[in-house]
Order: structure tokens, then C-alpha cells, then sequence
């Protein structure tokens, strides 16, 4: 049996990010009703914003949620109480220590998994008492790590020396890559950016169908002195690079990147100002699908992936 699958209580090994701005409670509840995991990406949500979506996400599904807590969050420890107070049964937690909420969420009984983008911070987790690991590659979007260590590099990395499951992301977007990264040593996977344009998604219909008009090498990785954040280049994007030409320092990049950019872009839909953050993979995206659709189409490509790979005939 799956570890992920009775981990999470769940029918297929497909998790859906928790990605800002375009992951709330009905992503989240269509993803889980699909058999998958949905999560609620809390990090774009103020504490009564949060509650919100987790009473409506419990309406919505009987099946098992998670809610996503980057650990930089300024109110993380009312997220926490929230958390604990609503039973919600999954936290995957990321951008900081493990250490520090790890025993007290496993003590309410909650399961617990840290997003990592290196082995190094892989073992720590494992060591902080977590339940799995999300092994994050360089093609990710959003924010990562800045290595830039891809996902074939790390993830065998990871499941070669963890105790615990390992679940890929960074890159996926398909059953086909499912399959390459469960070779590789993942026991499930995540993926943000096929999530990103589903009807569910509370991202902006503009920011949708940009994702699905993007081509390979329009997004990069960038902003590496404040935190890594792989975006789609548009005219904020050249402002960005025109500041690296120029020699431009961290608190003047601080100061372009401002407040709310991610939300305008996003959210509101603002394609040129904006932060447009995306992985490398949103160039294989062709259309904006119910969110149950994907997660189905994620299983039936896995299937037919490992059918033709039985039927393959290696001669060396």
C-alpha cells in the first residue's frame, strides 16, 4: 500500500500546492472530492480569512483537507490556534524551521509534512518529527530554493535517504511525470501550476489564461537576495532585471518588490505590473479545467504511462 494514500486517507497520491492566491476553499474541496488532497494556501489569508475557508471547505467535502502555513507568516500563531481549533487533519508546513510547531500540531493529532528544496533540510525535518516531506525542485513555482537543485536531482537525493515518504514537486504537471518522479523514490506528488488553471482556482482569469498562453523560457527564477521566486516576465519582470544590470541594491530590489505584488497579479488580474509566479511546466498547459477533470486526467495518464512502460522492449 501507498504510504501517502493511508497517510492522508486518500484515494490517489495527487496533491494539489497551497499556492497564494489561488488556493482557497472551493480548489481545495473540488481536489478532495476528486480523491486527490486539496490545500488551502493560508499564506495570502488574514486569521478570520482563514477560518472562513476551512468552515466552508468542511461544508464542501467529508474528505481530508490540509491547509499550506509558510512559517514567515506574521500572525502564523493564530493560523496555528485556527488550525487546532477546526480539526483540520493535514498542515503542510514551509519557508522556515519545521522545528518549532511540528510537536505541537502532532500532538493534536494533526499530520504534519515540510516542504524542503535540499537534503540537507530534508534530514532536519525528518528529525523535527515530521509525518513526509515535500521534495521541491528549482522548476516550482513561486518561491523555492536557491540552489537551484531540480527536481531529478533532488528527489532520489531525498527518497534515498529518508525513513519517512517523500512527495515530489517542482515541474509535474502530468501522470507521466508522476510516474518518472514514483521511479525516482516519491511515494506521491504535488503540483501547483495544472492546479493553478482550474475553474476552481481563485486566481484571476487573467492570470489563467496567461499561464495557459506561456511558452518554454518565459518564466525565471529571480529575486534570490530576498526570496527566490520563479515568475513569468512581463513588464514588472524587466524592472527586476533592469535593477541586476544596473547593480542595484537588496533595499532598492526590496523596495521595487513592494507590497501586494503577488495579489495584484494573481488576484487582480494586473498582467503587467504584477508578480505573475509560475513553474517552468505552465508551458504544457493548454486549457482551463474543472478541477476533479484534472485530478482524474493526472490518474488516467499515470496509467496509461505505466502500461507503455511494460510494453516498451529494451535491447542493450
Amino acid at each position: 500500500m501507498n504510504r501517502i494514500v493511508e497517510l492522508f486517507k486518500i484515494k490517489y497520491p495527487v496533491i494539489q500546492a497551497g499556492m497564494i492566491w489561488c488556493s482557497g476553499w472551493r480548489l481545495a474541496s473540488a481536489v478532495s472530492n476528486a480523491g486527490g488532497l486539496g490545500i488551502i494556501g493560508s499564506g495570502s489569508m488574514y486569521p478570520d480569512v482563514l477560518v472562513e475557508h476551512i468552515k466552508k471547505c468542511k461544508q464542501a467535502t467529508n474528505h481530508p483537507f490540509a491547509v499550506n502555513l509558510p512559517l514567515l507568516y506574521p500572525d502564523i500563531d493564530k493560523h496555528v490556534e485556527s488550525i487546532i481549533k477546526y480539526n483540520v487533519p493535514i498542515v503542510f508546513t514551509s519557508a522556515g524551521s519545521p522545528k518549532k510547531w511540528t510537536k505541537l500540531l502532532k500532538d493534536q493529532g494533526i499530520v504534519v509534512v515540510h516542504v524542503v528544496s535540499s537534503l540537507k533540510f530534508a534530514l532536519k525535518s525528518q528529525d523535527a518529527g515530521v509525518d513526509a516531506v515535500v521534495a521541491e525542485g528549482f522548476e516550482a513555482g513561486g518561491h523555492n530554493g536557491k540552489d537551484e537543485t531540480t527536481t531529478m536531482c533532488l528527489l532520489p537525493e531525498v527518497a534515498n535517504v529518508l525513513d519517512i515518504p517523500v512527495i515530489a514537486a517542482g515541474g509535474i504537471g502530468d501522470g507521466k511525470a508522476m510516474l518518472a518522479a514514483m521511479i525516482l523514490g516519491a511515494e506521491g506528488v504535488q503540483l501547483g501550476t495544472r492546479f493553478v488553471v482550474s475553474k476552481e482556482s481563485s486566481a484571476h482569469k487573467h492570470f489563467k489564461n496567461k499561464v495557459v498562453e506561456v511558452s518554454e523560457g518565459d518564466t525565471l527564477l529571480t529575486l534570490k537576495e530576498l526570496t527566490p521566486v520563479r515568475l513569468i516576465k512581463n513588464q514588472f519582470f524587466s524592472k527586476i532585471e533592469d535593477a541586476y544590470r544596473k547593480g542595484e541594491s537588496i533595499s532598492y530590489l526590496r523596495d521595487l518588490l513592494g507590497r501586494g505584488r503577488a495579489k495584484k497579479g494573481m488576484f487582480e488580474g494586473d498582467l503587467i505590473e504584477g508578480e505573475l509566479e509560475i513553474g517552468q511546466v505552465s508551458s504544457q498547459m493548454s486549457e482551463i479545467l474543472p478541477a476533479g477533470k484534472i485530478v482524474s486526467q493526472i490518474i488516467e495518464e499515470f496509467n496509461a504511462a505505466k502500461q507503455n512502460m511494460n510494453s516498451v522492449k529494451f535491447n542493450f
